[in-house]
C-alpha cells in the first residue's frame, strides 16, 4: 500500500455531522490513508450511529463495532450498546458480535457488562453467551480458559465480570466435540 502524508487532522476538527464527507474523502479520494485512520473513522461513525434514537440502528452499530473491540475508542461505547437502556435486542446483538470475535477483547467487554448488569440485561447477555458457545466444544473450552484468565484481571469490572461469565459457560454443553 502507498501511504501519503495526510494533509491535516483527519477526525479531531470536525463535527460528526461531517462524517460522511470524511469517509467519502478517505475512501473514495485520490489520496491512500493509513489504514488506523479508516479504523478510528469507522469507529467514530459506528459510535454515531450507536447514540441513535432507533433500536435498530443502536443493534446495527454494536454488532459492527464488535469487529474493532480491540480498539480503546471502542470499548466504552461497546459496553454502552451491551447494556443499552432503550432495547434488550441492542444488548444480545451486540453481545453476540463481541463473543463471536472469540477472543480476550470481546470476551473482556461482555465480563464487564456481566459485572453491573441488571437482571434484565444478564438474561440476554446469558442467551448471547448460550447462542455463541453451544456448538463447537473448543470454543467453549477457550472461552472457559480466557475467563480463568481474566479473572485475575487489575480492572474489577474485568474480574468479576469474567467469574460471572464463567459460571454461564460453565453450564453449556457444546454440541460438538473433536472426535
Amino acid at each position: 500500500m502507498i501511504r501519503k502524508k495526510h494533509p491535516g487532522p483527519l477526525l479531531g476538527d470536525h463535527p460528526v455531522g461531517r462524517l460522511d464527507y470524511i469517509l467519502t474523502e478517505i475512501v473514495g479520494g485520490t489520496d491512500e490513508y493509513v489504514d488506523g485512520d479508516l479504523r478510528r473513522a469507522t469507529v467514530v461513525a459506528l459510535t454515531a450511529l450507536g447514540r441513535s434514537e432507533d433500536w435498530r440502528d443502536r443493534a446495527d452499530a454494536g454488532h459492527s463495532l464488535a469487529g474493532f473491540a480491540e480498539m480503546q475508542e471502542a470499548v466504552g461505547p461497546l459496553l454502552g450498546l451491551v447494556l443499552d437502556p432503550g432495547d434488550t435486542f441492542v444488548t444480545q446483538r451486540t453481545a453476540e458480535g463481541l463473543l463471536r470475535r472469540k477472543d480476550r477483547a470481546g470476551l473482556a467487554i461482555v465480563a464487564s457488562a456481566m459485572a453491573v448488569a441488571d437482571d434484565n440485561h444478564a438474561d440476554y447477555l446469558h442467551t448471547a453467551v448460550v447462542r455463541v458457545f453451544s456448538i463447537f466444544s473448543d470454543d467453549l473450552d477457550e472461552a472457559l480458559r480466557l475467563c480463568e484468565e481474566m479473572s485475575g484481571d487489575n480492572d474489577d469490572l474485568v474480574a468479576r465480570g469474567s467469574r460471572r461469565l464463567h459460571e454461564s459457560l460453565a453450564e453449556i454443553d457444546p454440541v460438538l466435540r473433536p472426535s
